[in-house]
């Protein structure tokens, strides 16, 4: 587990496999307090697009923009473990 984005709004967090490849990533709306679980076949799109994203050096505002459109999605409650 390893966290790649935290600010007020958001925050990521990537998981790996036993292999060091991308197994999900978990992105928490702080502000909503709700959460969604990539895997699969979406995490390897959202390491791509935010790879993308990345090289075009964004703001914070940028990035949480960009965070935002997981919302619709983001339907399970945060939880502390």
């Amino acid at each position: 587990m390893h966290m790649i984005y935290d600010s007020p709004s958001y925050c990521v967090v990537e998981f790996r496999d036993p292999e060091g490849l991308v197994g999900g990533f978990e992105i928490m709306d702080k502000t909503s307090r709700r959460e969604v679980f990539l895997g699969g076949a979406l995490a390897r799109r959202f390491r791509e697009d935010v790879d993308a994203l990345v090289s075009t050096e964004p703001t914070i505002d940028e990035i949480d923009a960009f965070l935002a459109g997981f919302g619709p999605f983001m339907v399970q409650p945060m939880s502390v473990h």
